[in-house]
Order: structure tokens, then sequence, then C-alpha cells
């Protein structure tokens, strides 16, 4: 009797935890997308001022004294500048000099622009030049030039070659270090080992860059801190000839044409600029101009020299285009992000844009997406950045994780670009803006795309 009890309660006992596991679950709520919404942007068709782009202004020569407080209300971010070396040709740099060019780029911070730099020991003239230095002293200033030049790279927009010849433009040299492979090799190579890795230098003349590279540099060398990714190009006799006076085919073996096709690939990432040296129709005519501008991707041009061309061009009304496309300019399209969401959930955003410029920038700096309500966060996004916006138009897509605990309320979203280097990263006037109405934060150097809730 005990045992049929015991027995029944067991079968009781297994019905109960049977049902158990066939009894409907309760209904969990489906997860719900954050409803996005999407913001249309109207472009500016005036000139933006941006850093490390677009005509440039010229400083003879660059002295602890050279102020640039006004070079950006002339409309520029980048100045030209010769470091002259001309007391220096047979005998190394002093410490007062290495202290005052410091000093030179701390005005340089200062006046909120960036200097494309080139070491020369003469101002020509040519044919018949003075002196420039022999190659073991000009080995001996860059190694004394390093440190200065690594401390102050922040506002150094790329180097010239330089040191060689007349001008330091790798002609003329007294010494016939134009004429000597191997010299130019280790001048150029010193520098790059002066500099950081984010820093690239300009060559005059494209024959050097195929002598040592023969392919062109390829997407999947760029920003690799390899010495042909940071080797560009500068051309101070742009279309001023059939072969820009020598600048092309300098050495026989390829034509002009051969030349460009290589450099067009190559300023893809690195920078290209120059300036005009004479008066040449032909090959300055508008769209002759442009269309070699955007197969070269420039970056910048003298606006001091040849002041005749520069005439030419707005007489025949180009000047402005080329105003506003040297180097990057970036024009939102729209941008679609969620109008709220949870703390601890992804933010995504997605922006259309269109590069309206002849390149891109060229030195790397970070992206941030920043959220700006009753508190501010900044997040910095993983992807390429910039330096891979070329020009045309694509969509981006920038993902951000929102911390765990964040206050409650309505936020701003905005884009930021800054400086690369951190010394900077602050200062709004080095950070990217983009050519649309109402979204630039000059205070902040935000681009701001709109609001979103967080609750």
């Amino acid at each position: 009797m005990r045992r049929s009890a015991i027995l029944g309660t067991l079968v009781i006992l297994i019905g109960m935890l049977l049902a158990d596991c066939v009894r409907p679950s309760k209904p969990v709520a489906p997860t719900r997308e954050p409803i996005s919404q999407t913001v249309f942007f109207s472009p500016l068709t005036g000139e933006v001022l941006n850093p490390e782009r677009g005509f440039r202004y010229y400083v003879e020569r660059l002295t602890p004294e050279t102020s640039f407080v006004s070079f950006r209300s002339l409309g520029t971010t980048l100045v030209f500048a010769y470091v002259r070396l001309d007391d220096y040709r047979e005998k190394p740099l002093s410490q007062e000099f290495l202290d005052g060019l410091d000093r030179a780029f701390a005005h340089a911070r200062e006046g909120g622009v960036k200097l494309v730099l080139r070491f020369a020991y003469n101002a020509g003239p040519y044919p018949k030049s003075l002196p420039d230095a022999d190659l073991p002293h000009i080995l001996q200033h860059i190694d004394q030039l390093t440190p200065v030049l690594r401390k102050n790279a922040d506002v150094l927009a790329w180097l010239q070659a330089g040191f060689i010849g007349a001008w330091g433009e790798w002609h003329t040299s007294t010494h016939g270090l134009d004429r000597d492979p191997e010299a130019k090799k280790a001048v150029v190579w010193a520098l790059l080992d002066a500099l950081p890795r984010s820093r690239m230098i300009q060559l005059r003349y494209p024959g050097d860059l195929i002598r040592w590279y023969p392919q062109p540099l390829q997407q999947d060398q760029a920003y690799t801190g390899l010495p042909q990714a940071r080797l560009g190009f500068h051309n101070d006799c742009f279309l001023s000839s059939e072969d820009d006076v020598g600048t092309y085919n300098r050495d026989g073996r390829n034509t002009r044409q051969e030349d460009e096709l290589y450099l067009s690939h190559s300023t893809r990432y690195t920078p290209a600029g120059g300036e005009t040296c004479r008066v040449y129709p032909p090959l300055q005519r508008c769209d002759v101009a442009i269309r070699e501008m955007e197969r070269l991707h420039f970056q910048a041009l003298n606006l001091v020299y040849n002041k005749r061309v520069i005439r030419n061009w707005k007489r025949e009304g180009c000047f402005e285009e080329i105003q506003r496309r040297l180097g990057y300019r970036f024009v939102l399209e729209k941008a679609t992000f969620p109008t709220r969401l949870s703390p601890g959930t992804p933010l995504r955003v997605t922006l259309f844009l269109r590069n309206e410029g002849f390149g891109n920038p060229i030195n790397p700096r970070p992206v941030y997406l920043v959220l700006e309500g009753p508190k501010t966060y900044r997040f910095q996004v993983r992807t390429g950045g910039p330096v891979w916006w070329h020009p045309g138009s694509r969509k981006v897509t920038l993902l951000a994780q929102l911390p765990t605990f964040m206050p409650k309320g309505r936020y701003r979203l905005a884009l930021w670009l800054p400086d690369g280097m951190e010394s900077l990263q602050e200062d709004p006037r080095y950070s990217i803006r983009f050519a649309n109405e109402g979204v630039w934060d000059e205070e902040r150097g935000w681009n701001v795309l709109g609001e979103l809730e967080i609750r």
C-alpha cells in the first residue's frame, strides 16, 4: 500500500514537470530598431578656409621675427618659406640659428597657419648661381635640424627637398650634386629620417622619383610610412612650356605624358603643387590648367608668382574655381542618424558627401563624433579618415558606442576632424570645415549635423 502511494505521487510529480516544460513562455517584446532621421545640407558657393590646402603665400626668408598673424585674413592657411643657410655653407649651424628657427615655428603656430619649407644656400641667380654646400655639410646640417623639425612638425605641412643647387631647386649646383644620383638620394633619405613618419617631402623632378621607384605608388602602400609613400612633387614652372622648363623629360628617358601618368597615381596619396614661372598661353588656358590640376591632384599653388598668370586666370574666369578646388573641398549632401537612443547602445551615423577638390587631405587626422548636451562626449571613430576621401561622391558610415551611464536629454551631434597632432587638436583653426551652410561651429571646430535625444 505504501509502495503504491509512493508510485502515485511520483507519477503526479512527473506530470507536473512535463506540464511546466510545455507551458507557453511569456511573450518577449521584439527588439525595436532606433527611428532614424535624414538631414539634408545646403552647399556653400565661395572659398572655405581649411588647413593644408589652397593658394599659398610666400616668405622670401624665414627669420625669428617673421610674423604670420595676417595670413589667415588674406585667405590662406598655407605659407611657403625659404630657410636660408648662406652663412653656413662651410661650417655647422649655430645654436642661435636653430633657436631662431624654433621661434619662427612658434610664430606660425600663433598665426594658425602651416608651413611648406625649403632650405637653400643661395637665391640663384640662373644660370650662374651662387654656391651651395657640399654633401658632407648638407648632411651635417640636416642632422642638426632634426630635433627642431621633429619638435615643430605639427605646423609643418610638408617639406621640399631643397639644399641642392640654385634656390635649393635641384639644378645648377656648384658642387655638381644635381648631377649625382647618389648625392640626391643621400639628402632625401636623411630628410626622411629627420621628419616624423607622418610628414612628407616634395621632389622637384619626377625623373628622380621614377629612377628610385619605377612603379608608381599603389593604394596598399599609401600612408605606410615607407620612403616611397612619403615622396611627393613640386613643379616650380607649372604649365610654363611644353616640358615645363625642364621639369619633364629631364634625362630623356620619359615623355611628359609618361611622367604625368606616373605622377597621377602617386599624387593621390602625396602632396603636389608649385608655381608658374612665366606666361605660356597654350597650357595656361582655364580648361587645360584645371584638367592638369585634377590629373595631378594639386594641393597648393603660389598666389604671388607668376602674377601675370594669376591675372590671366582671373580675366578668363577660372581663378575662383581653382581657389575653391585646390586640395580638398568636402560638401555634405545628407546625413542619417537616430532621433533617439538609450545609453549603452551603438550610435550609427551615415554620411553622404562629395569631395569637389583636386585632391584630398595629405596628413593623417582622426575622425570624431561629438555629442554635446547635459555633458559633452567625443567618440573617436575607427576609420581610415579623410586621407581616403578622394575626389568624387562617397558614403561614409561612422559607429560609436554610447556609455552605459550618460545624462538623458537633447544633444547636438557633430563631426569633428581635428589636426592629427595632439598639440593642435584643441585649436579649431586646424580642424576641417565642410563647405555647407549652417554647420560650422567656429569656436569648437565642429561640423554640426543635427540633434538627437538620449532617454
